[in-house]
């Protein structure tokens, strides 16, 4: 077996990827949830949705990140759920290159809704793309060993 091979079938890399991305959109997902009104607040600061789609991007969206990371974890759903947050992440690489050149100074929304939760952009950007890069190796692996839960063959 080829090195490239094993690398894309490895069961405990396919584990870790799947388990540190997941557990990363769980965990960005409660605090959105618990206060849906403050995470509008962060989203319409971006500029970049019109005022009429916030209120439900912002009631929605967390939703969406713990679903898909739920779904990451348990091994059924990995290949719509990793595609899901995968789309995320590039999005909110779009929004923040698209502030960071616009020179705003970002509550990112990222973990915490908190109003001191200010981040600089370019690290925000930097975080963004490294969580982009592990999810592309969690969608790419194909190792199923680890799923707690399987469809019916």
């Amino acid at each position: 077996m080829s090195d490239t091979r094993s690398i894309w079938h490895n069961d405990y890399l396919g584990l870790v990827s799947r388990l540190a991305v997941g557990l990363i959109f769980i965990y960005a997902s409660l605090d959105k949830i618990g206060d849906p009104a403050q995470f509008a607040r962060i989203i319409y600061n971006y500029h970049l949705l019109p005022g009429q789609f916030i209120n439900l991007a912002s009631l929605i969206m967390p939703w969406v990140e713990l679903i898909c990371g739920v779904a990451l974890i348990l091994g059924p759903g990995k290949d719509g759920a990793i595609l899901v947050l995968n789309a995320l992440v590039a999005v909110f690489i779009v929004a923040i290159a698209i502030n960071l050149v616009r020179g705003v100074d970002l509550e990112c929304g990222c973990f915490t809704v908190s109003s001191k939760a200010k981040s600089n952009a370019l690290n925000l950007l930097i975080r963004d793309v490294g969580l982009l890069a592990l999810g592309l190796y969690a969608m790419f692996n194909k190792a199923t060993r680890f799923f707690l839960f399987r469809y019916p063959a």
